[in-house]
């Protein structure tokens, strides 16, 4: 079943009803849990990517509390939305991991390793950056200058937020979100709630004015990915990151952005599938 007619199911968590995503149940030993970026709930994965994925993995994305069709509340810290993450994956009963994390949930993902590192096999962070890193707390700033200038134009901000501003990156970002866009009401999540995305852009803001992070609790095989012109998270804090994590495997795709596991699709999911196989 493509991801596209996958519908939401739900797990109780600490008596609230967490919503959540399948596909490619028994293809992997260890499951693959994806958390997506900012502002975003379960329709927010490019559809093709994650089908891709699950021809060989099986795979998990997961609405954290207060967003999309999750009861609760937005957790106001990164650490806080880890430790929501690390209880939801423990009442479905998997105690070791994959972890994929865009954007925010690679600063989720980033949280959970240190938490509870010994939960995660193999860590793939993508358009994210360090905890105190370049620009980290400047995301807030930028999210509503695109918001802004995709308002005036009445087009999705993930145009702005997500792809190159220029005409290629116009038509990469209508690519992906016509995939997006497919998806039919009676299999859509709930639209992510304005409170709850304030607090999660206060908690970005408060995690990137934090002290820098050595990242040496990290000591799992560890992908990083972006393209070479992230305006949301600076590319820049991707080089940082692959120097800070001993062994780590740094992809950098051209004439691309924010969202470039989901421009580069094919490219990515063949990348990703090696490095968990490996």
């Amino acid at each position: 079943m493509s991801y596209i007619t996958t519908k939401n199911q739900y797990v109780t968590v600490a008596g609230q009803q967490i919503a959540y995503r399948e596909l490619g149940q028994g293809k992997s030993a260890i499951p693959l849990v994806m958390l997506v970026h900012l502002a975003a709930t379960l329709d927010n994965w490019d559809p093709k990517l994650l089908d891709l994925l699950a021809e060989k993995q099986h795979v998990i994305v997961v609405d954290l509390p207060g967003v999309g069709a999750s009861q609760g509340k937005v957790a106001p810290t990164i650490p806080g939305m880890a430790e929501q993450a690390i209880e939801i994956l423990k009442t479905l009963g998997h105690e070791r991991i994959n972890l994929l994390g865009l954007s925010m949930g690679g600063m989720i993902a980033q949280e959970i390793v240190r938490i509870k590192g010994g939960t995660v096999n193999r860590l793939i962070l993508a358009g994210t950056g360090p905890r105190g890193g370049l620009e980290m707390d400047r995301v807030t700033g930028k999210t509503f200058r695109y918001m802004l200038k995709a308002g005036l134009e009445r087009i999705d901000p993930k145009r702005y937020i997500f792809y190159n501003h220029d005409e290629e990156g116009k038509i990469e970002a209508n690519k992906v979100l016509g995939r997006m866009g497919m998806r039919r009401a009676e299999h859509t999540d709930k639209d992510m709630n304005i409170p709850g995305f304030l607090t999660q852009l206060k908690a970005i803001k408060r995690w990137g004015k934090s002290a820098k992070d050595d990242m040496r609790y990290i000591t799992q095989p560890t992908l990083i990915v972006n393209g070479e012109k992230d305006m949301q998270v600076p590319t820049e804090n991707s080089y940082v990151m692959h120097e800070k994590v001993a062994g780590s495997k740094l992809i950098i795709y051209p004439k691309a952005g924010h969202g470039s596991i989901f421009q580069y699709a094919d490219e990515f999911s063949k990348e990703l599938l090696a490095f968990l196989e490996a």
